[in-house]
């Protein structure tokens, strides 16, 4: 394989003077030099061909032996040092402290067309931040990373990409759910691709430890080459870095609020600079329509990760970022600034979202009300979002409100519970109000349902769609892994032969371990 190979991150940061690979606290250091393990008997299971594609490797490389051997850890691509990165965080609203990159190995970086690319392995053994852990992961979580990235970045929401799965021969013990049952599962790797893995964490280190050098340095190498555009020096180069991030933080927030993705760990150390989803582990897709419904187990409790709380949970990231970056600004007004308008802007931009899924072209006074309406009918009863927001495009204006409420009955999990007076009276009224909204469209019906079905996936990857894959991979069947990557390359398109997938969570996977709830176990 050949690589236009560009090791700036290495070349031009900090590294870790000690290159014993051992678990310790690394300070003055981006990364750390380390080697993946070995695998003992690698076996690719799957390949993104468009990911493969996006990096420069044709499909005949994907299936070499080289391509195996390098993807899974076994060899390092000449002219490279294979690193974890160094980077701190909050936990659950907690500091942590040093946390870096426990399992994740990156292999190089490249430039292709005018695209730079970090390929990074997760699960190709310890590091010097393993802390308690092995560094390695398995087929369950790994299935899910590579599937969802891949389905993120179709239905259009920024995000890091996965170029291949593949097992490792090697056994793994995972206690699954944190209860003392710990067993042996098959282990795995995935290569994850994006412009970098630099996150909000990693400036929280430097700053937590007073190394304003370091902190700087870090800053103005990210803005030299992720953020070309800023032109400006002194402090405000550093407030524009903020603002743009914060930009990008916000944008992100709308597109997982939009399809309904949960992503279940945001953590500052799972912040990307980029505004792009990283770091994918206990995320789900929500059923139905819950705006406290979090998918890791850990959270449970408290549900700060919650559906409805990203926005609040992305702004308060950005404090912690912001008071990061404090020591090369050294004023909080133009921060707080910045801060106060996340809020609003997100406000405006959420409102300009829900338009278009609700097929809404102009922009009247009396629509915020009819969005907050509906998304409190919506709790009233177990209400699928993905089916109710797609076939909510089949509503035409002449349709009274029960005839609208037949055409999307098959969202309801329970429909009986919608003959119910008061909730009945409450999907009555909403939808007298929504057609005499759409009445003042000007767009026909037809034009409206091709608009929304743009905005509104019919295929996201429910988390019972992703743990058939894991049982059938369980069993040396990975076709049902390559039939949900091909059905979710076209999350928006009706795929007749596919239609099976669109469908509400079966009752079988209400409580299955997988379906519902999943832990940070990898």
């Amino acid at each position: 394989m050949n690589f236009n190979i560009q090791n700036r991150f290495t070349n031009e940061l900090p590294a870790d003077s000690e290159e014993k690979n051992f678990v310790r606290q690394v300070e003055q250091s981006c990364f750390s030099y380390v080697n993946p393990i070995i695998p003992k008997n690698p076996k690719l299971i799957h390949v993104s061909d468009d990911v493969a594609e996006l990096i420069g490797i044709n499909k005949e490389v994907t299936l070499s032996e080289d391509f195996l051997n390098v993807f899974s850890g076994k060899k390092n691509q000449p002219q490279t040092r294979p690193f974890a990165m160094n980077y701190a965080g909050h936990q659950f609203g907690n500091w942590a402290g040093q946390l870096g990159d426990g399992r994740a190995i990156n292999l190089f970086e490249i430039d292709h067309d005018n695209q730079h690319f970090t390929l990074q392995l997760k699960g190709a053994g310890k590091t010097p931040y393993s802390r308690r852990g092995d560094g390695l992961a398995v087929l369950r979580s790994s299935i899910r990373e590579h599937l969802c990235s891949e389905a993120m970045y179709n239905l259009g929401v920024p995000t890091s990409r996965s170029l291949s799965l593949m097992l490792t021969g090697d056994e793994v013990l995972r206690d699954m759910m944190y209860d003392g049952n710990a067993e042996y599962e098959k282990g795995a790797v995935v290569c994850r691709v994006a412009p970098t893995f630099i996150r909000f964490g990693s400036f929280e280190l430097f700053a937590a430890r007073r190394d304003t050098e370091n902190l700087k340095l870090l800053a103005d190498f990210t803005i030299q080459y992720y953020f070309p555009e800023i032109n400006e020096v002194g402090k405000e180069k550093y407030l524009a870095f903020f603002k743009s991030i914060a930009k990008k933080t916000r944008q992100l927030m709308i597109h997982w609020q939009r399809v309904g993705f949960v992503h279940g760990v945001m953590n500052t150390d799972n912040m990307s600079i980029h505004g792009i989803t990283i770091d994918y582990g206990p995320y789900g897709w929500l059923e139905d329509y819950n705006l406290n419904w979090t998918p890791n187990t850990t959270d449970n409790e408290n549900k700060r990760y919650a559906y409805g709380n990203q926005p609040d949970v992305a702004l308060w990231n950005l404090y912690q970022l912001a008071n990061a970056l404090y020591p090369l600004i050294e004023e909080t007004k133009d921060l707080e600034t910045i801060l106060n308008d996340f809020g609003k802007k997100y406000e405006d931009d959420y409102l300009t979202m829900m338009r278009s899924k609700l097929g809404l072209m102009n922009s009247l006074k009396e629509d915020a009300k009819l969005i907050a309406d509906l998304e409190k009918t919506l709790q009233l009863s177990e209400t699928d979002m993905t089916l109710f927001y797609r076939e909510l495009g089949r509503i035409k204006k002449e349709f009274t409100s029960g005839c609208a409420i037949s055409t999307i009955t098959t969202a309801f999990y329970k429909p009986e519970e919608i003959k119910k007076k008061v909730v009945l009276n409450e999907w009555e009224k909403w939808f007298i109000k929504y057609i005499d909204r759409l009445k003042k469209e000007t767009i026909s019906d037809e034009e409206r349902k091709l608009a929304m079905n743009k905005v509104n996936p019919k295929y996201v990857l429910r988390n019972y769609m992703a743990q058939l894959a894991i049982d059938a991979a369980n069993n040396d069947d990975y076709s049902v892994v390559d039939e949900l990557y091909r059905l979710l390359k076209k999350p928006y398109d009706e795929q007749p032969e596919m239609e099976k997938w669109f469908a509400k969570r079966p009752d079988w996977a209400r409580v299955k371990i997988g379906c519902s709830m999943l832990s940070c176990s990898s």
